[in-house]
């Protein structure tokens, strides 16, 4: 079966990756869109959601391709609607917001994918299964790229619940929820913020998992040249390297596994949501979101210069 399928929000994540891998998979049927700025060629165009769940409404499913402060609305509007939903990380502005979607999925029996795309990386499972029979000793993470390539203009991302340098660094933060054996908690935290800005442009976080192995985290939007997605674990029987986000895996400096990056994730990321929706299934897991939260609850703020998008 078909899956016909509106997209909210069109922006530059929703055209570089969302829109080719609906059209290049043949269980989905983009047949609507949503923006209040932007139009999509062949399809119908809406200025919302409202407008797009009256004027489409044969939709079997919708995915939120808007910012995260817009998430929680339109995803219990769907949901009412009788759609199944695909959610962009971040899930939602705040984690009481995605533990009651959920609920609400739940209770209407729909599916709801609150997506971590970075998890559909190409060689996120094999770094799993070699950790699952190894002694882990410590963990570091360098995420650091450039916020006015990836967010060009786009002020959100730095103000309040715009989450700043964790837009990109909870990517890491689930991939290494997911790959690790143990779970990981926050113990302590230094967040930058511009003078100008309410959401910070760099952090360094240091976690430590259940049993005892320290991981620290460095986030960083300023960084030019090269963009360095890396994940790096050492164990007792040699060390482990997922980069390029996790497309590439790297053991004791022998790369065994390699990909594109992204332009292999959202295909995956929507061969999972069309597996969901046939088994009448949801996927929820908070677990990076309460990372990110617990980073700017318990974290030290320093204030550095100015920022502008």
């Amino acid at each position: 079966m078909t899956l016909r399928i509106g997209l909210l929000g069109i922006g530059k994540i929703a055209r570089d990756q969302h829109i080719p891998a609906l059209r290049a998979d043949p269980r989905f049927e983009l047949v609507a869109c949503a923006s209040r700025n932007a139009t999509v060629d062949g399809v119908a165009n809406y200025p919302d959601l409202a407008a797009m769940l009256a004027g489409s409404k044969d939709l079997d499913c919708v995915s939120i391709c808007t910012p995260p402060g817009a998430h929680f609305d339109a995803a219990l509007s769907a949901l009412r609607a009788g759609k199944h939903v695909m959610l962009e990380k971040p899930p939602t502005a705040t984690t009481r917001q995605i533990a009651l979607l959920a609920d609400e999925a739940r209770r209407l029996n729909r599916t709801l994918f609150q997506t971590w795309h970075s998890r559909f990386a190409a060689s996120v499972d094999a770094a799993r299964e070699w950790l699952r029979t190894r002694e882990l000793t410590s963990g570091r993470i360098i995420w650091k790229e450039d916020v006015h390539h990836w967010h060009p203009g786009q002020q959100w991302i730095f103000d309040a619940g715009g989450f700043g340098v964790f837009d990109p660094g909870i990517n890491a933060l689930s991939v290494v929820t997911e790959i690790l054996p143990h779970e990981v908690q926050v113990e302590g935290a230094l967040l930058e913020f511009p003078e100008n800005q309410q959401a910070p442009i760099a952090a360094n976080v240091r976690m430590r998992t259940t049993s005892g192995v320290p991981i620290v985290a460095e986030l960083d939007f300023r960084q030019k040249g090269e963009q360095s997605w890396d994940i790096e674990l050492t164990t007792t029987t040699g060390r482990l390297k997922l980069s390029n986000g996790g497309a590439t895996l790297v053991i004791d400096g022998k790369t065994l596994a390699s990909d594109a990056g992204l332009a292999g994730e959202y295909p995956r990321l929507y061969a999972r949501f069309a597996q969901l929706c046939a088994a009448g299934q949801s996927e929820v897991d908070w677990r990076p979101f309460q990372l990110v939260a617990d980073a700017f609850l318990i974290g030290e703020r320093r204030i550095v210069g100015p920022h502008h998008v």
